[in-house]
């Protein structure tokens, strides 16, 4: 008679608390809960809701993971006379704590790094070039981009990154940008420019292995196009849905883009695996543009934007491939 072992190659355990790893298909007995439990991986990605943050704002940037995200900066509905905001939050996985806030108030700018290392880079108010980096506790003032702009996007962590594309208030079919520069921790250095010029877009990935999409071009229209970056910049798949001001996520190789504005704002969700873009069926419960992004392609984060107001509302996201757990109904 085959046995479970036989099939699944190890025994049913009796655990206190659920594993949190384990294989798919694996059976334990949870003691605690004296039930019979399943481990399974998620076919199709999904939104659920998340704390809010304490400040609703659009063009809010930030960087971390689903469970220790960083948010700075954006505009509000009710700050006069220039609405930006200073304000910076840090999101625990539940709830957002709001904590010392940027040197300067800022909107549409770039975040890169982890919630306890983070920088911010460049922004729609003066000076377009400001970056400032944080420790964990504060903000300090360090070296400005070599050339300031705004609606632009970035990859890496606080002492490697790179940041590209983006718009500095000129006409558009100069003022918006192809140029990359790349950070050491300390200083910009002039990078190779991408294949085409894109604002409002969304990046991820590191700083020798980036990933750019979405956004506008040269001729001020909405684009679908997605370029790599190792090294050099290079033309791959498109997005299923072109759109500007959209938020995005992960790798080069495992991408996440959300939200953003065609004619309408929208929540359509999808993910990139290194080639091509795979829409979600379900996008994101509030659609809005604007949003600021954080964590991987099977653990995302989504937070503030706009729809017809700025919102606070966070969604977070589980991925296709991401473990769940079941438990075992007898009767």
């Amino acid at each position: 008679m085959a046995t479970y072992k036989g099939i699944q190659g190890f025994t049913i355990q009796n655990l206190s608390a659920d594993p949190s790893n384990f294989e798919e298909g694996q059976v334990w007995y949870n003691s605690t809960s004296n039930v019979w439990k399943v481990g399974e991986l998620t076919t199709v990605g999904a939104w659920a809701s998340g704390g809010d943050l304490n400040l609703a704002r659009d063009g809010i940037t930030g960087c971390g993971t689903q469970t220790a995200a960083i948010a700075f900066g954006g505009q509000t509905p009710t700050t006069p006379p220039t609405f930006l905001t200073s304000a910076t939050e840090l999101y625990n996985g539940s709830s957002w704590t709001s904590t010392t806030a940027l040197p300067s108030a800022r909107k549409l700018g770039t975040g890169f790094g982890t919630q306890t290392a983070a920088i911010s880079a460049g922004a729609a108010s003066s000076p377009l070039a400001i970056v400032s980096s944080w420790n964990g506790t504060s903000w300090t003032s360090v070296t400005s981009l070599s050339t300031g702009r705004f609606e632009l996007a970035s990859a890496g962590n606080q002492t490697a990154a790179i940041v590209f594309g983006g718009y500095d208030s000129g006409p558009v079919a100069t003022g918006s940008q192809d140029i990359t520069e790349s950070w050491d921790g300390s200083s910009w250095t002039s990078g190779p420019t991408m294949v085409a010029k894109q604002f409002r877009l969304a990046g991820a990935g590191t700083q020798t292995a980036a990933i750019a999409f979405g956004g506008k071009n040269s001729s001020d229209a909405i684009t679908a196009v997605t370029q790599t970056y190792n090294g050099s910049w290079t033309s791959t798949g498109s997005l299923n849905t072109g759109r500007q001001n959209l938020g995005g996520a992960g790798t080069q190789t495992a991408g996440l883009a959300f939200g953003g504005e065609t004619t309408v704002k929208t929540g359509a969700t999808e993910e990139y695996d290194g080639s091509t873009w795979t829409s979600n069926p379900t996008g994101l419960a509030t659609a809005r543009r604007e949003p600021g992004g954080a964590g991987t392609q099977t653990a995302g984060l989504a937070y503030g934007g706009v729809t017809t107001t700025q919102v606070a509302s966070t969604e977070e996201w589980t991925g296709a491939g991401a473990p769940t757990t079941k438990t075992i109904t007898v009767s």
